[in-house]
């Protein structure tokens, strides 16, 4: 990663945004902790999002920060995309995954450390630590995606079927392609897929952990953008 530079934080606006004393404001890259309102009419904050805002409060103490690019250094408000490290070397992404305070959500052009982040996320929902133990934050199965539209969420189960078709992979995980749950990739991405993994279609009876936006196209939809976003998982 790229050395970004020291700064102080000025204040803590939820559990994975800040203020810095000059005034910048940084995500932190990798990770969607629970969402306060912070100003939004009808926004109903989430279950945890004032313990994970008091746990990266904690983490940084109004300290001093080393911040590293592993990708696009800025979001489209302006917001730097930046990997923290306190004054000791804790990495306060892996930190806030580790007690179960975020989940990973990553992105086609910041793509470091997130396998890294998977890891301690996995750990971390298999002991049921911080959002892992409430039921908002459960992992769905293929058949309850529908419910779930336009919200981000992990979806696991087998997939029936991997195919590519006119340069589009499909993954589907039920009979019916017109109502089940499926997970899309464009034919640009797809390249993406074939340098980490090889051929897309030995996903097909897999199981996988798939994590995204839910769309409905055709039934409820994630579209998948990078390796990172599909987990194989062991029988």
């Amino acid at each position: 990663m790229e050395d970004g530079g020291q700064a102080t934080v000025a204040e803590v606006v939820d559990g994975d945004t800040l203020r810095l004393a000059d005034g910048r404001d940084v995500r932190l890259v990798g990770l969607q902790a629970p969402k306060l309102p912070l100003g939004r009419a009808g926004f109903r904050a989430w279950p945890l999002a004032d313990e994970s805002r008091a746990a990266l409060a904690e983490l940084v103490d109004g300290g001093t920060l080393t911040l590293r690019f592993g990708g696009r250094r800025a979001d489209r408000h302006g917001r730097l995309l930046a990997h923290l490290f306190d004054p000791a070397g804790r990495w306060i992404q892996g930190e806030l995954l580790a007690r179960g305070m975020a989940r990973v959500y990553s992105f086609p052009d910041n793509r470091a450390l997130v396998g890294e982040m998977l890891a301690l996320e996995r750990a971390a929902r298999a002991a049921r630590r911080g959002i892992w133990a409430h039921p908002f934050y459960r992992v769905l199965a293929p058949d309850e995606a529908a419910g779930f539209i336009d919200s981000y969420q992990l979806v696991e189960g087998r997939a029936l079927d991997a195919a590519v078709v006119k340069g589009r992979g499909y993954l589907n995980f039920g009979p019916d392609r017109r109502s089940d749950f499926t997970v899309t990739i464009s034919p640009q991405d797809l390249r993406r897929f074939g340098a980490e993994w090889g051929a897309f279609e030995s996903l097909e009876g897999r199981r996988v952990r798939v994590r995204g936006w839910l769309k409905s196209f055709d039934g409820p939809q994630i579209e998948a953008t990078h390796p990172e976003q599909i987990e194989v998982l062991p029988e």
